[in-house]
């Protein structure tokens, strides 16, 4: 279905024309960027990226394996060594033909094995703005469960508030999860 390839600076106006609006934006990357995207903006989220062990950040595109064409981006960071801990972050599936066909599941799942297999993570967590309902279902059927709710934490415009859902998985769920697809 999809394989995660590393995000580059020559991905960059792809992902420009999937971000075509600031309600979408705020979506993908809370207050991080301002609208438009810009190249200049993106260059610098790239740069020091990408590199295991070393890196704040790991950044993916999702590649459809049957069209080869980028139809999603994902990250994963915010990594503490200590506590075998990350987080999934900036989650999109861009390519609108693509929508509501389990990519969004299938870049959770690929993330998280990169981050449990490779990165022997512990415990992967991740944000989503309480009322993206599609995304709360992809985050589930992807094996995240929810822990609670941080309110208002995200002023979107004068008066109208965000509320984020935290949700996580944990390796023996991960484990159990693969084992049952084995099954």
């Amino acid at each position: 279905m999809i394989k995660l390839e590393y995000f580059t600076k020559e991905d960059i106006p792809q992902l420009i024309d999937w971000i075509t609006d600031e309600l979408l934006l705020m979506n993908w990357a809370g207050s991080l960027f301002s609208f438009p995207l810009t190249t200049r903006s993106l260059e610098w989220y790239v740069e020091d990226t990408n590199v295991p062990g070393v890196s704040e950040a790991l950044l993916y595109k999702a590649v459809d394996t049957d069209t080869a064409k980028t139809v999603g981006h994902i990250s994963i960071g915010s990594f503490s060594e200590k506590n075998r801990s990350g987080r999934i972050s900036r989650v999109l599936v861009g390519n609108v033909e693509s929508k509501g066909k389990g990519i969004c599941q299938a870049m959770a799942r690929e993330v998280a094995g990169i981050g449990f297999e490779d990165l022997k993570l512990h415990r992967i967590s991740l944000g989503v703005y309480d009322f993206n309902t599609a995304a709360i279902r992809c985050y589930e059927k992807a094996g995240f469960r929810k822990e609670g709710v941080q309110r208002d934490i995200l002023q979107y415009k004068e008066g109208e508030f965000w509320s984020l859902l935290e949700m996580s998985m944990l390796e023996d769920e991960w484990r159990a999860s693969i084992d049952a697809q084995h099954k």
